[in-house]
């Protein structure tokens, strides 16, 4: 009898093994699925935007050109991507594509769309609401809150070196790997710390960069006027994650 008993238990624990592991694959297959989907639904969406938004102003041209990057880059992950993931990296640079999207629609002086889920990566890192300009080193760099032949790169926001860079439009693509490394890490740092100054007084980026180093875990002391920081490098960042994106924006 006693046999029998254990006979019995051992049955029922191997056949509730059994069912634990069916239902956990069950699951994990279906999060698989729900992720591939979420991140099909928005590159399908990016594609349609990219293919039929034109424009000959600089703004509208650039912005894009950075939409069919991304576009392109969402469409590689999807094909690479086996995992959660993975599958949320490609969704991802897919709404990092239509964030500059909207922003050639903004250029374009048309209505920009819905507001799109916030950019992971750009988490904290705040939004220019005024013009600056500076120079450094014999060459001037504007950023501000609206396209114009002199700010025609849009930027969704992003960190470098671990320090937030707020959405906005400047007149160079600073946080790209390539020009950054053509202008030196020096030349990085001084731009970086100019055109983010305190000095400027702006509250709509000064409060998410607060935040921005706040969720960072930043140490930095810019209590210090027009010296930012003595050291930082944005020169180098890759946001698009390092690069969150796949094209060294993150």
């Amino acid at each position: 009898m006693e046999f029998l008993l254990l006979l019995v238990l051992v049955a029922l624990f191997a056949g509730g093994l059994l069912w634990w592991r069916g239902e956990s694959a069950a699951r994990k297959e279906r999060a698989l699925a729900d992720a591939r989907a979420e991140a099909q639904r928005w590159y399908e969406r990016l594609g349609g935007q990219v293919m039929n938004l034109h424009g000959d102003q600089p703004a509208v041209r650039q912005s894009l050109l950075d939409a069919g990057e991304r576009y392109t880059a969402a469409g590689s992950q999807l094909e690479q991507a086996r995992s959660v993931k993975q599958f949320e990296l490609a969704r991802e640079t897919a709404l990092e594509g239509l964030a500059y999207v909207r922003a050639a629609r903004v250029a374009l002086g048309i209505d920009p769309g819905p507001e799109l889920p916030p950019l992971a990566a750009a988490r904290g890192a705040g939004q220019l609401t005024k013009e600056r300009e500076v120079d450094v080193q014999g060459q001037t760099f504007r950023a501000g809150p609206n396209p114009g032949p002199q700010t025609p790169h849009y930027y969704p926001g992003g960190y470098h070196q671990g320090r937030p860079v707020p959405a906005g439009w400047y007149s160079q693509p600073l946080w790209k790997p390539a020009l950054a490394g053509a202008a030196g890490a020096i030349g990085g740092m001084l731009v970086f710390s100019a055109l983010f100054s305190p000095a400027f007084g702006d509250p709509g980026y000064d409060a998410g960069y607060a935040a921005g180093l706040e969720d960072g875990g930043g140490d930095e002391d810019f209590s210090g006027g027009e010296d930012f920081s003595g050291g930082e490098d944005f020169g180098g960042g890759d946001f698009g994650g390092g690069d969150f994106g796949g094209f060294g924006d993150f």
